[in-house]
């Protein structure tokens, strides 16, 4: 038998040899990364695991011996916030949200050199399509009468309440963060140092769309469109150079058409802002950036059975075919799945119960496949969404230009000598979940993590090496200490994904 590679050290090697295959370093043969939008840890955690319990929403009460969490209910931000207005519940009615600024720049702002006390600066007043917006907002967190299937997860999978944006910003530096731990390197025709706040010293702050997709605005030609340099490189080329089959499966990235030979992402739903909202979000997918990696014209795959393979697709996928290769017994061994717009949970254009809908459907199904007890599903986001959350974390790579304001304007420390600027972080924290028979029961983990974790759990777990190239992977806390490998308990919990409650809790031996 082949010696382990110690990328875990704490497991027990005598249980874990029986159950790992050659190629994987754990039990897990299968990585799906569920990657949402836009929550604070604070917005769907602060009061956990306490629920108000309203009469006609769905109840919550924890189980006896659940762990508390870094949020709210002990340390008097609660009832005395240095911002000026409390936090405060928004009910089950109240879903649908504004959505806040989270500008590279005006995060930083808001924590103040650590104080967290300028979030009211930067609250969204005035309207968005139906929903009116106040700069009070910002302060405000859902409970488990709303985010109820996120709560009950909590209660029987773990969770993380020390995880961060690996960066300050928006969508497009989270999704990138998530396959390279790298925002450096934006290149394109044209590009200039510091584009319209969405690129910095070569690094991307804000929200550019990839150069070579049909479906970004005009195709692919405005000026605020990139490419990542070449030179750089994300995880699925450590995955295509280990014959490891994945992919990126995104709600609305098959074409409603080809025009002219481009493909036209015409597929629309009525978010909860009550305008349509495109099913595919171009900034949303960062395989996009990279040539190399991805599929310009957004070709569809070649079968089934070449789904997770490089064929015309190029792994870069529409739901649909995710959920084509399940069935067919051909799942992927890495899959990050994306939701259609509606769906996400951006606040604005989404919500968080149209969210519960599209995870819980998920992972209910994952669950009753026969491949469960080796799948680990890892539930991100991208971004805070510049929601308030009371915990700053470790400020790990420092920056100085003109769009850091962490301690002042153009100051997040100072850029290290030969390293990038513009990477001011880790940045907000947020919500990290994992879902599988491999995780801790109803568990909460207090080590430092970021979004690049999950990248570097997926590099340990088939060897893959790292990245490279100042990637925050080399630096990345261990997703490790939200698994137990030496006893998986095989368990299945299906939620209704309406309420967010329990419908089915077999193998519970709680």
């Amino acid at each position: 038998m082949r010696k382990l590679v110690p990328a875990f050290p704490f497991l027990l090697a005598g249980a874990f040899a029986q159950q790992t295959t050659p190629q994987t370093t754990t039990p897990i043969q299968h990585v799906v990364v569920i990657f949402q939008e836009n929550v604070s840890f604070d917005h769907y955690f602060a009061t956990y695991p306490f629920a108000t319990n309203p009469q006609g929403e769905p109840r919550f009460h924890a189980k006896a011996g659940t762990p508390s969490v870094n949020g709210l209910l002990h340390d008097g931000l609660l009832f005395h916030n240095p911002n000026g207005t409390n936090p405060f519940r928004f009910d089950r009615s109240q879903a649908a949200t504004c959505d806040q600024d989270h500008n590279y720049n005006d995060e930083q702002a808001m924590f103040h050199g650590g104080l967290m006390d300028r979030f009211l600066q930067f609250g969204t007043t005035g309207t968005d399509g139906i929903l009116a917006c106040h700069a009070s907002d910002i302060m405000g967190y859902f409970d488990g009468n709303t985010v109820t299937a996120f709560w009950n997860y909590t209660q029987r999978f773990a969770m993380s309440d020390n995880s961060f944006n690996t960066t300050f910003g928006p969508s497009t530096p989270g999704a990138l963060n998530l396959i390279a731990g790298q925002t450096h390197g934006a290149v394109a025709p044209g590009l200039t140092a510091n584009s319209a706040g969405n690129v910095n010293s070569g690094t991307v702050v804000g929200d550019p769309r990839p150069y070579f997709d049909d479906c970004s605005p005009n195709g692919g030609q405005q000026s605020n469109q990139i490419v990542m340099d070449p030179n750089t490189q994300n995880v699925g080329d450590l995955l295509n150079a280990k014959g490891i089959t994945w992919g990126w499966f995104q709600g609305g990235f098959r074409p409603t058409s080809v025009t002219n030979g481009k493909a036209v992402c015409g597929a629309t739903h009525t978010g909860s802002d009550g305008l349509a909202k495109g099913d595919y979000i171009p900034h949303h997918e960062p395989f996009q950036y990279w040539q190399r990696t991805g599929n310009q014209h957004h070709l569809l795959r070649s079968s089934v059975a070449n789904i997770g393979r490089t064929d015309q697709a190029n792994h870069q996928y529409d739901l649909i075919d995710f959920w084509d290769a399940f069935d067919a017994g051909n799942l992927p061994e890495v899959s990050f799945l994306k939701a259609r717009g509606f769906e996400d949970g951006h606040a604005g254009y989404s919500d968080p119960l149209a969210e519960q809908r599209f995870v819980v459907n998920t992972i209910n199904r994952l669950q009753q496949s026969k491949e469960w007890k080796e799948i680990a599903v890892i539930i991100a986001y991208d971004d805070s969404d510049g929601w308030y959350d009371h915990q700053i974390g470790p400020i790990v790579r420092q920056s100085s230009t003109s769009e850091d304001q962490l301690l002042g304007p153009g100051n997040c420390g100072t850029t290290a000598a030969g390293g990038f600027a513009g990477r001011c972080g880790y940045g907000p924290r947020l919500p990290l979940l994992v879902i599988s028979p491999w995780a801790k029961r109803n568990f909460v983990d207090h080590s430092i993590t970021d979004q690049s974790s999950i990248l570097r759990f997926i590099e340990d777990n088939w060897n893959l090496g790292r990245i490279g190239g100042q990637s925050f992977d080399a630096l990345a806390g261990s997703l490790g200490n939200m698994f137990e490998f030496s006893r998986p308990h095989n368990g299945r919990l299906i939620l209704d994904p309406t309420t967010g409650l329990v419908v089915d809790n077999d193998g519970d031996d709680d």
